[in-house]
């Protein structure tokens, strides 16, 4: 029988991942205009001055476009903060699997909530770098957070757990560019441009907003979340040591915990590439503003909440995590072929639709499998490698998409992320049926 305390830990793990997700998308609509920003603040000299260098010497060996330097100057402040999120996913986990989840949660969701104060404070790139540096690092969390979900959830019911981490990560990437988009009308300096002294500059709402949302999420930890480590299982790793996430990978133990995190990292590597470069496919295509733009994320958000929110809970006690794993494979392969051979907004809201479900179904069934079969005294330290090498797929595959979609154009880009996609599906279908 499930003690009273599981559903307070279960709303704390959906509040810190969903302001986890915050933090990572509510920058997108802003890259442009942070650019112009720290231009005109800082010059052309110094890190951003070499930063942009470097982009532009990529623009001119892909062929230059006329807004090259915008999105890759977007996609590296992107990976930047997923490639921290890869190094430091690890960590977190095995600290929790020795110290429990509660205290890790405190420590970075307090160091989430700092990057956002120095953020607010930003007055150079520098320390905005350093903010989204710090901010990266300690979202790092989120494989610890999937963890206190395996701890509260019986084995029989890991995937209805492992959607609630969806249905936050789905309202994340509905919220965080909405809130993004809304917050660049308030800037505080143009009411108030003294300031600008302090460091206050014209992204500051949009920090300031991100800061409210992890401070109620880190109020919310220390007050209603209990511990969810069993303590059987504390402190049974304390002499393993902590190593790089793809030095785990590469020299675990060869079986289907390994498998499954090869397969996830293939599948986020095409998945994110096409997430990054939609918006450039929408626009080059359709013409479409930044208004039709938010519709496009609202429309994947949503189907990603229902999918995710709903259908799994059925399709996964039904059917199996395996046999919807590959489904969700399949829909996402055929939605991504669908999005890069479309010429009308039919198709291609047929094949956003068919990502949206994919995608749905694939997070929480492969989160469940991973959990599944890793033993109990490890979860926090498999589900790190797996939440990292993740993040580190997000980190690699918005450049090398850009670069590709600007030097073969959108259909090949597409079609080779479809082709991608079936990787994953051969690697899933030797996945024993895991026991519960």
């Amino acid at each position: 029988m499930k003690s009273p305390e599981r559903p307070l830990s279960l709303g704390v793990i959906f509040l810190t991942i969903f302001i986890d997700l915050l933090g990572f998308t509510i920058i997108f609509p802003l890259f442009p205009a942070i650019l112009e920003h720290y231009l005109r603040a800082d010059g052309s000299g110094g890190g951003l001055g070499w930063l942009l260098a470097q982009i532009d010497h990529f623009a001119r060996l892909a062929g230059s476009h006329s807004n090259y330097r915008e999105v890759l100057f977007g996609g590296v402040l992107g990976s930047l903060y997923a490639f921290l999120q890869f190094l430091f996913a690890p960590l977190w986990g095995t600290l929790s699997d020795r110290i429990g989840r509660r205290r890790v949660l405190l420590m970075t969701v307090a160091g989430t909530t700092l990057s956002y104060v120095l953020w607010f404070f930003s007055g150079s790139f520098l320390l905005f770098i350093v903010a989204r540096l710090i901010g990266g690092a300690f979202a790092g969390n989120l494989s610890v957070a999937t963890a206190a979900v395996a701890d509260v959830t019986t084995r029989e019911n890991r995937a209805k757990g492992m959607g609630i981490i969806g249905v936050a990560f789905g309202l994340g990437f509905l919220f965080g560019p909405a809130i993004g988009s809304l917050a660049a009308f308030h800037d505080f300096t143009l009411h108030h441009p003294g300031l600008t002294r302090f460091g206050v500059n014209p992204f500051s709402f949009a920090a300031l907003l991100a800061f409210a949302f992890s401070l109620v999420n880190l109020v919310w930890v220390a007050v209603r979340f209990r511990e969810t480590l069993d303590p059987a299982h504390s402190g049974e790793n304390e002499r393993v040591r902590i190593r790089h996430p793809l030095h785990e990978l590469l020299h675990a133990k060869a079986g289907p915990a390994r498998r499954t995190n090869w397969l996830y990292f293939i599948f986020t590597l095409a998945f994110s590439g096409m997430e990054f470069s939609l918006p450039f496919l929408a626009k080059d295509r359709f013409a479409y503003e930044p208004t039709d733009m938010f519709k496009i994320f609202v429309f994947l958000g949503l189907v990603l909440i229902f999918t995710q929110g709903g259908l799994v809970r059925r399709a996964v006690p039904r059917f199996g995590e395996k046999p919807v794993l590959l489904t969700g494979l399949l829909c996402v392969c055929l939605g991504i072929a669908l999005v890069g051979l479309s010429r009308g907004a039919a198709l291609l809201y047929t094949g956003l639709g068919a990502i949206g479900v994919g995608a749905g179904l694939i997070n929480p069934s492969v989160s469940s499998l991973v959990s599944l079969y890793s033993p109990p005294a490890q979860q926090g330290r498999t589900l790190g490698v797996f939440r990292s090498l993740g993040s580190l797929a997000r980190g690699i595959g918005p450049v090398v998409a850009c670069l590709f979609y600007w030097w073969q154009g959108a259909t090949v880009t597409y079609l080779l992320a479809a082709a991608i996609v079936l990787a994953p599906w051969f690697l899933a279908l030797p996945l024993p049926r895991p026991q519960k």
